[in-house]
């Protein structure tokens, strides 16, 4: 019913006063409707909620995400978000464009690349503070990999611990300034007519944009539907993102895909849905149980991360005995569990 959408008087007189609303399936986070409005307009209203386990409090997560809106309504056409309408602070409220999703076809990794890409470039050294610096990996996941290493009776180069150290330096995000998402997953780009558009940005931050490029080598490592890219599409993806990056900023990316990937092996965190991160050790789980989140396993997660890093890092100057750990730890990873299964190819992912 129209009544149970927390519309308040000011916001009515904004944007009118709803004539349907259904409820859409969301995140523990928040509760979204989309709601029809007199003359046949239609509109998204999203409200954050307190729930949602661990990280920022709602009122947090709420400045993020219109702060973050409103960095990315500065994108030309096509735009790479819905536009925001109006909002509620007290009720942490939103009233947001609403996008007919034509759901992900064969191809679709393209023009998620570009968008991303388009999304990244949108903000600047003038931008800092606008949002929260990306939160990179800490010397406590360094180790827990390094623990998970011993646990499988897999020899640590001595040279690790300092390549490590090295590697949680170069990915701090001081001197990046990217519009990042936070969670650029299957299910947060809408596929609409005019191009990809990311909703959900909860999580946005400023950092280096290739750790959300790393998502297409990677794993997709902080979403449900972790999927594996490879050869030409990956190749071609890519390519795109680098090139729309030059295009929007007349610079190359910066920055090694290599450090992001491993970035991302490193985190524990990552092997785990968002209400569960920050709660334990969980790379330490990995040997004792292997626990699923969607229809992924950790394990089968943590061997493809292994293996991109193992093969991004062969000669690498600054990662080479990581990589090889990452290549040792994958065979032994492979050894004790066989059955373990390659990760879905991006062909699988849902169409919404």
């Amino acid at each position: 019913m129209p009544s149970q959408v927390p519309i308040s008087d000011e916001l009515r007189s904004r944007v009118g006063s709803p004539t349907e609303a259904v409820l859409l399936e969301s995140s523990p986070r928040s509760r979204v409707w989309r709601v029809g409005l007199r003359g046949g307009a239609r509109a998204i209203v999203k409200q954050v909620a307190d729930g949602g386990g661990t990280g920022p409090d709602a009122d947090a997560r709420y400045a993020r995400e219109v702060a973050a809106l409103r960095l990315a309504s500065r994108a030309a056409r096509p735009a790479v978000a819905p536009a925001l309408l109006a909002t509620d602070p007290a009720s942490r409220v939103m009233v947001l464009e609403h996008l007919d999703d034509r759901g992900a076809h064969g191809d679709w990794l393209l023009g998620y690349a570009e968008s991303l890409a388009r999304l990244h470039a949108l903000t600047g050294p003038a931008d800092k503070g606008a949002l929260p610096a990306w939160s990179r990996p800490t010397a406590a996941d360094a180790e827990s990999f390094l623990a998970f290493a011993r646990v499988l009776d897999v020899q640590v180069p001595s040279s690790v611990p300092d390549e490590l150290a090295g590697l949680l330096d170069r990915l701090d995000p001081a001197g990046h300034h990217a519009l990042l998402h936070g969670d650029p997953c299957p299910g947060n780009d809408l596929h609409t007519a005019t191009g990809v558009r990311f909703v959900d940005f909860e999580q946005a931050s400023l950092g280096n944009g290739l750790v959300e490029l790393a998502y297409l080598r990677i794993g997709f490592p902080t979403c449900w539907c972790a999927m594996s890219v490879t050869g030409p599409p990956l190749a071609e993806a890519e390519e795109v993102y680098r090139a729309t990056w030059r295009d929007s900023t007349g610079t190359d990316v910066p920055g090694d895909l290599a450090d992001a990937c491993a970035g991302w092996l490193i985190r524990g965190d990552a092997l785990v849905e968002r209400a569960h991160r920050e709660s334990a050790d969980h790379l330490a789980r990995v040997p004792v149980e292997d626990f699923h989140w969607g229809d992924v396993s950790a394990r089968e997660r943590l061997v493809h991360r292994l293996r991109v890093v193992a093969g991004l890092t062969r000669d690498h100057e600054r990662l080479n005995a990581l990589g090889g750990l990452s290549a040792a730890l994958a065979v032994r990873v492979m050894e004790r569990w066989s059955a373990l299964r390659p990760l879905p190819t991006q062909s699988t992912r849902p169409r919404h």
